[in-house]
């Protein structure tokens, strides 16, 4: 590995990748089969739909360019695997000169999103706001619901009595949902960032989400955390990527669960998000395996989404 200077990876890196206006050509989507490990390639192959096929694709590829670029280890020398349950984490060793590296992606909606730090933990979530029987929250919870009270009761041990109170002050339907998901978001990226998995209560976390109202595509650091009852010092970033897509970062001192006198987290006021094109994406992907034109076959043979699923905002 070539040996390089920490300080080459002092800043977060946020990165993010619009699914949804990404039509594969065969070209690109055989040149992603080959730019991934091989037990990836197949389980995205796996997907039943093209959403989460690319979504999934891409999330593997934006993990790849980041080590590739950040941490200057070669991509076809970069080895990827999952924990116990399910985290993505780098096996190549890096302890000589970023210890601490930490990263993480999401994808849900039209989006896939990147979080990464040299020395802090880090999760991160996105989630699209979208109306009962069209969200994924459902069918990975194995329910459904016809109306926006029917989908908060089937819901309702996933907040605290303090958090359905702020999402039921929202005036409407739709400012109540768009609530709802950013409380999921802020859960989500706390939980993949000390990576416990979903077994975790998420009642046992309390948000108190601020400022109320967020602008696309203005970050936010004012939201504050309860944990077990006890404030937390992780920060969370949050930010709209559009109208529907919330975007949570949580960030918290790597040794954090150990030590209880931990100090401020670093400063990340100019830390932002960069959307990335197709072009970009691969702009440093090395072909690992021969084209496959089986795997587009399959790939086209695929629905793009679940017919209910298929939504807009009213």
């Amino acid at each position: 590995m070539r040996g390089i200077s920490k300080l080459r990876f002092m800043e977060g890196v946020r990165w993010a990748f619009h699914c949804g206006s990404w039509p594969p050509s065969r070209e690109e989507w055989l040149l992603c089969g080959q730019c991934v490990q091989p037990e990836e390639k197949q389980r995205i192959g796996q997907f039943v739909f093209t959403r989460d096929a690319k979504a999934a694709m891409v999330g593997r590829l934006l993990m790849r360019k980041l080590i590739a670029e950040k941490l200057q280890i070669p991509w076809d020398k970069i080895s990827l695997q999952r924990t116990a349950k399910g985290k993505p984490f780098l096996t190549n060793d890096i302890s000589s000169f970023c210890p601490l590296f930490n990263f993480n992606v999401s994808h849900q909606g039209d989006y896939a999103v990147l979080a990464a730090e040299p020395e802090l933990q880090v999760g991160i979530d996105i989630m699209k706001t979208d109306k009962p029987g069209c969200d994924i929250l459902e069918s990975r919870m194995h329910f459904g619901s016809s109306s926006t009270d029917e989908f908060f009761r089937l819901m309702n041990r996933q907040f605290t009595e303090k958090e359905w109170s702020a999402i039921k002050r929202m005036r409407g339907d739709w400012s109540q949902l768009d609530m709802f998901y950013r409380h999921w978001a802020l859960k989500e990226s706390f939980i993949k960032a000390i990576g416990v998995g979903l077994g975790f209560n998420l009642q046992r976390i309390e948000f108190e989400v601020s400022p109320v109202h967020m602008e696309v595509g203005k970050m936010y650091r004012e939201t504050k955390m309860w944990l077990d009852g006890e404030q937390e010092n992780w920060t969370f970033e949050e930010l709209l990527l559009d109208n529907q897509h919330h975007v949570a970062v949580a960030l918290g001192e790597a040794d954090r669960l150990k030590d209880k006198n931990s100090k401020e987290i670093i400063n990340h006021e100019n830390t932002t998000f960069t959307v990335f094109t197709f072009e970009d994406l691969v702009t440093s992907a090395v072909p690992m395996a021969p084209e496959d034109p089986a795997y587009w076959d399959s790939f086209r043979s695929k629905q793009e989404v679940p017919v209910r699923q298929e939504s807009n905002p009213s």
